[in-house]
């Protein structure tokens, strides 16, 4: 027959109770078919039956039980990769084994492309694939990621690099490293190989360019650090509002209080002019008694004081009154009027105008304490203006705070600190989150949750040198002449497979490394070589060889090969 399809699957959603199901493409056998319910491989005779093998439309997939409303049925042509036609000489060649035979091949073909077409691969256009071998162990592989290398080729390797503790100085520090920077707590990745020189912190470090800032700690703390002290400062002038707005609220009512007293020592001093001219009989005798109890002048000018005694201080302009044991002042223009008001019965002839005066002075006392009130309830408002600045400033403090407290736990629940084991939850009892970290103390050794497990952070296989065992040998990089790097740096060394040797870049060439001596000067002057072969060698073709003799023994059985554009000399 033709094959005209390219057809070998077909799928369902199975309708309640169904059992048979029909796939539309040609079979040779009934083991031909692999059967799958819900992604689960179901076994032929044991879960279903097989109709319609060597029919080119295909056949029937009859379940012994029915299935499930919503179950899903694949069913797909799986031939085994073999040949079965056997061609004898001089035998009938009938064109249906043969067109048969080319069938199953074409059908091998399906299944192939089948398999290509589900496959992850570089598209048609990509022309440096590079290398896509992987040949790393499964011990090896474990717990890593597929990536590219720095060449481009595939390999398995960590997200993260090897915790490397405290950074110290003089430390050789490779790519992918992890250190603390113990001044500050920031966690830094290295960037670039190098050994470190100078001291922390990292940021003011001559090799900083070296490092890249995974966790700023410091900042994280110094927030903290500003927004506690903001909040203690509009804690303060909260404080302060609320004070000055109960000094306003007291002035206020002093205020009043004085302007009542005014009104009162008013009606006092008209009362007291009335008095005056009753009091203008004892007026001569009181005078001699009133002299001694008010005087005048720059200083003290009583000998002998009583209770009472007052004294207009000329220096200072104030009047004082002795209380028994010092002078008071200052004393208020209204209470001076009324105690002039009462000693004016001792003076006749000024008492009137002296009453006169103290009204006067009385109704000018109070056009001052309503100018206080004035003041008073105008402070009031500034305090209330400075408490609710106050409140402002506090609000902003507390916001600036959580912010920074917000970036603290932040920062706490993705580095987990060091523990004993490895840890369920974060610090704050929530649920593990990919990329999540934490020091083992039991290992000595930095972990990352993958999502699903811990594992150990590790280092790129593709950019260090590794040993074969504790005690064992450095593994080098080894390749042809041709692979040698493009632009190398004075250290470099490596095993040369074109030349069959160790070689080192001296910063201006490669050259061969091995055995031998320095004679007195800087020049290298011996070299040593044995006297016996005991290993079979071929010169390298195009390449002169040279041993010191005169005596060179090659044991029985070994084979020096030396092609004809070479030539071996003994000295």
């Amino acid at each position: 027959m033709t094959v005209s399809s390219t057809t070998s699957k077909v799928s369902y959603t199975a309708t309640s109770s169904q059992t048979v199901f029909a796939y539309t493409f040609k079979i040779f056998a009934n083991a031909d078919l692999k059967v799958y319910v819900n992604s689960v491989l179901k076994t032929l005779t044991t879960d279903y039956t097989v109709s319609g093998a060597g029919v080119t439309s295909g056949g029937n997939v009859t379940f012994g039980t029915g299935l499930t409303a919503s179950d899903i049925v694949v069913i797909e042509r799986v031939i085994t990769l073999t040949q079965g036609t056997d061609y004898v000489e001089n035998d009938p060649f009938p064109a249906d084994t043969h067109e048969e035979a080319l069938d199953r091949l074409t059908f091998i073909g399906h299944q192939h492309q089948d398999t290509l077409d589900r496959s992850i691969k570089f598209a048609t256009t990509v022309t440096d694939a590079g290398d896509v071998e992987i040949a790393a162990t499964a011990a090896i592989r474990a717990n890593k990621l597929f990536a590219f290398d720095a060449s481009g080729d595939l390999d398995v390797t960590q997200e993260i690099g090897v915790f490397k503790g405290n950074w110290a100085a003089s430390t050789a520090y490779v790519v992918r490293d992890l250190i603390k920077d113990t001044s500050n707590n920031n966690i830094y990745i290295c960037i670039t190989a190098h050994t470190s020189t100078g001291a922390q912190p990292i940021s003011s470090n001559t090799d900083v360019a070296k490092w890249t800032l995974i966790v700023d700690a410091a900042t994280a703390a110094s927030s903290s650090t500003a927004a506690a002290a903001s909040a203690t400062a509009a804690a303060t002038s909260a404080t302060n509002a609320a004070t000055s707005e109960t000094n306003a609220a007291s002035s206020a009512t002093t205020a009043t209080n004085k302007a009542a007293a005014a009104s009162t020592s008013e009606t006092n001093a008209a009362s007291s002019a009335s008095s005056a001219s009753t009091s203008a009989s004892s007026a001569s005798t009181d005078l001699a008694s009133f002299q001694g109890q008010y005087k005048s002048g720059a200083t003290d000018p009583y000998s002998s004081k009583d209770a009472g005694d007052l004294w207009y201080d000329t220096a200072n302009s104030v009047l004082k009154v002795w209380t028994g044991s010092a002078w008071n002042a200052p004393v208020t223009d209204a209470e001076t009027a009324e105690t002039n008001a009462g000693t004016s019965a001792t003076n006749a002839a000024a008492s009137a105008t002296s009453a006169s005066g103290s009204a006067s002075t009385a109704t000018t006392q109070a056009s001052n304490a309503s100018t206080s009130a004035s003041n008073a309830a105008t402070s009031e408002t500034n305090a209330a203006s400075s408490a609710s600045s106050a409140s402002t400033a506090k609000t902003a403090a507390e916001a600036a705070q959580a912010a920074a407290e917000l970036a603290a736990d932040n920062f706490d629940d993705t580095y987990l600190g060091a523990k004993a084991s490895d840890p369920t939850v974060d610090n704050d009892g929530d649920a593990l989150t990919s990329g999540d970290m934490y020091f083992n103390t039991g290992t000595d050794r930095m972990r990352v949750y993958s999502g699903s497990a811990w594992a150990d952070v590790a280092i790129d296989s593709a950019t260090v040198v590794s040993k074969t065992s504790a005690t064992g040998s450095g593994v080098l990089p080894a390749s042809t002449t041709a692979n040698r790097d493009g632009s190398p740096s004075a250290g470099y060394i490596r095993f040369n497979t074109t030349d069959t040797s160790f070689e080192g870049y001296d910063g201006s060439a490669w050259g061969a490394i091995g055995g031998g001596a320095t004679g007195g000067g800087a020049d290298t002057v011996f070299w040593n070589n044995g006297q016996t072969v005991t290993t079979s060698y071929s010169v390298p073709a195009n390449t002169n060889s040279m041993s010191a003799g005169p005596t060179i023994t090659i044991n029985s059985s070994v084979v020096i090969t030396i092609p004809s554009s070479s030539h071996w000399t003994i000295v």
